[in-house]
């Protein structure tokens, strides 16, 4: 297992509220081992951040069923990733309310709306 420091995750800018989930946690979530939850932090297709110097990923970033991490967030992520959106802010963007969606991205890409998460996403990278 990857030392916690080598584990890329970024400041918490997240709302103190929004639950997250420790590393094992989400690897046996997604019934995968926790090598491949760092393959996939390294990759870019999930973010954590730390909090109390842990790094945690975002309960609302994996599905029940099946379990998986949500789908279009790794899409959504690489678009914003390319515009040049730090990490930080990407979070922050996610996790934000969003009167023409309605609801934060994060919630609409769970609720199978991706098109139109990426869609905003894109425009913001114009």
């Amino acid at each position: 297992m990857a030392p916690v420091s080598d584990v890329p995750a970024v400041l918490d800018v997240l709302d103190p509220a929004i639950p997250v989930l420790p590393l094992p946690e989400v690897a046996e979530r997604l019934g995968q081992p926790v090598s491949r939850v760092y393959q996939l932090l390294r990759e870019g297709q999930l973010l954590a951040v730390r909090r109390d110097r842990v790094p945690v990923v975002p309960a609302e970033f994996l599905a029940d069923d099946p379990p998986a991490v949500v789908k279009g967030l790794p899409g959504t992520l690489t678009v914003l990733h390319d515009a040049g959106f730090s990490d930080e802010d990407i979070l922050r963007w996610l996790f934000t309310a969003d009167e023409s969606l309605p609801g934060t991205p994060i919630g609409a890409l769970r609720s199978n709306r991706g098109r139109e998460v990426k869609r905003r996403a894109q425009a913001l990278a114009l």
